[in-house]
């Protein structure tokens, strides 16, 4: 097979070795005789699954047992109503960081719930920065943001101090960094992104800030308390996603961790960076200091050599460099699993061009 080098903003690379495993368990599951897509969720062949995929997270992300883990379906998207269902209180507030297109997104969701502020916002600078001069007071029932902006290849740095709970959307950079994630009250993110294969949710939250909204009668579908107490499994979970997110995280586990993983990100990302920085043909969308390690977002700056950059990309063997359709350009997504060696390959056409 020519494998190709995936700079695809997700559904993601993921490691080989996690391909063949999935493989080898979609034909048959630990030697018993059946699928992973057959088995039922609760037999102990795929409790064993789920049980080990809730804790390699808590052990990854150094947390203890007042932090919950669950795997939800319903995409990322889910959350943005998830979040204040369960979190804003009757008659309460929110805060939320405007940051990029996914972030705009869970505003919308919020506010049909209760009340919400933007304390902060970039887009009337087409979002090529994170807002850093706001503060987030008790009045807020929390303060959401987003880690990462795939589109606008924008990332925070660093997280406030804030005097309410703090929720995150990690959606496309968990895993590839080292923090203090214990900081953080409720992180949710996509699998497809960097952990695993479309169809899986992550939500990772600490126990003690549910059941203080004052809502009465709780959709349970849409209550976290319910999915705890059925251990992630209320209604019939997405078996394979989760799966293939459990080998994701050992092969990340096996690897050196998070630690390691952050190494080889800013190194990618530097690769790429300084032959942007040198090379005048090329450049970001976002200012330098807010950078994103996981979706470098950029631009060809003479369009009469666009024909021969595309050309040469895919000649390489590269695929998923388009930019998102409401930013254009290009956008190479140095998730955990893509190697230094695709990142020299794009660079390398990147200097070919004259």
């Amino acid at each position: 097979m020519n494998k190709k080098h995936n700079f695809s903003a997700g559904p993601c690379i993921l490691p080989q070795e996690v391909f063949e495993k999935s493989a080898q368990a979609i034909l048959d599951f630990n030697g018993i005789g059946l699928s992973l897509l057959e088995i039922s969720h609760r037999s102990k062949d795929f409790v064993a699954v789920m049980d080990e995929a809730r804790a390699i997270v808590k052990r990854l992300m150094n947390l203890g047992d007042d932090y919950e883990v669950l795997y939800l379906g319903g995409g990322a998207s889910l959350q943005f109503a998830m979040v204040p269902y369960n979190l804003m209180k009757e008659g309460g507030k929110a805060a939320y960081l405007d940051t990029g297109t996914w972030a705009a997104g869970a505003i919308k969701e919020a506010k049909k719930l209760g009340s919400v502020d933007v304390v902060g916002s970039s887009k009337e600078e087409n979002y090529s920065f994170i807002p850093k001069d706001y503060a987030v007071g008790s009045e807020y029932d929390y303060f959401h943001c987003t880690s990462n902006n795939t589109i606008y290849g924008t990332q925070m740095k660093s997280f406030p101090e804030v005097d309410t709970l703090m929720v995150c959307d990690m959606s496309s950079d968990i895993f590839s960094r080292q923090l203090d994630f214990s900081k953080f009250d409720l992180i949710y993110a996509g699998a497809q992104k960097n952990m695993g294969p479309a169809g899986v949710t992550l939500v990772v939250i600490k126990k003690e800030i549910l059941g203080k909204t004052g809502r009465e009668n709780m959709l349970s579908i849409l209550d976290y308390s319910q999915h705890i107490a059925k251990e992630s499994m209320y209604n019939t979970p997405p078996v394979f996603p989760v799966y293939a997110s459990l080998l994701t995280l050992q092969y990340l586990e096996k690897n050196g961790g998070i630690a390691a993983a952050e190494e080889r990100n800013e190194a990618k990302a530097k690769l790429l960076y300084d032959e942007i920085d040198r090379n005048p043909l090329f450049e970001t969308f976002c200012v330098k200091e807010d950078r994103s390690l996981m979706n470098v977002s950029f631009k060809i700056t003479d369009e009469s050599k666009k024909e021969e950059f595309d050309t040469a990309w895919k000649a390489a063997g590269i695929s998923g460099l388009n930019g998102h359709r409401s930013l254009g350009g290009y956008r190479a997504s140095l998730y955990n699993a893509l190697t230094i060696e695709s990142v020299q390959v794009l660079v390398d056409v990147m200097k070919s061009i004259k």
